[in-house]
């Protein structure tokens, strides 16, 4: 471990703003993989903690009817459609349900990365309100993006596969995309070195 450290010093003494680079992505995707496997929990376990009423809770906004590869589905930016088995039961994983567990499973998430990435990837010492709005507003919009992907091909997968199977798909599409995204907006609003206020 100790040579370790040695050939990192150097490292960084001779490439100090590439060492900067390698540590601030090692420990990004540490902490954000870690969020992403706390967020799949989430998305699996909380529905059927939420229980079939909810589910079965028709929420979406706005209702776009559409057919893809065969299958009638209804898209929308909000909201999860309600899904059913072959004999018409309402299935955990979707509806109301489904919908409270995906936004409460990404907004934890968000609450346990950020002091992570601001105080030990970043080392930032910036306005923490400052850097929360921030951090909440490209939080919303990745969430509605996100959800209006993911309710392009989910009820698709949901005639093919178990809920458990997509909801790997649903925590890998918006993990990567989250992760892509927020590492450039911590660096515009972590920028390492300022003062305290």
């Amino acid at each position: 471990m100790e040579a370790i450290r040695k050939h990192w010093a150097k490292f960084e003494q001779a490439h100090p703003l590439a060492a900067k680079w390698i540590y601030q992505v090692v420990f990004f995707l540490t902490f954000s993989v870690g969020v992403t496997v706390f967020q799949y929990l989430v998305f699996t376990f909380m529905p059927r903690l939420l229980g079939y009423e909810l589910a079965g809770t028709a929420f979406m906004w706005p209702k776009v009817p559409m057919h893809l590869f065969g299958v009638d589905f209804t898209w929308c930016l909000f909201g999860a459609e309600v899904l059913y088995d072959e004999a018409g039961r309402v299935m955990i994983g979707g509806g109301l349900g489904y919908f409270i567990s995906y936004e409460t499973g990404t907004f934890l998430a968000q609450c346990i990365n950020f002091p992570l990435q601001r105080n030990i990837t970043f080392k930032s010492h910036g306005n923490p309100w400052y850097q929360a709005m921030w951090y909440f507003i490209a939080w919303v919009v990745l969430s509605v993006a996100c959800n209006a992907l993911n309710n392009l091909w989910m009820p698709l997968a949901a005639v093919y596969v178990s809920p458990a199977v997509y909801n790997i798909l649903v925590t890998f599409i918006t993990g990567f995309v989250s992760m892509v995204v927020f590492f450039f907006v911590f660096k515009i609003i972590f920028p390492e070195g300022e003062k305290k206020d």
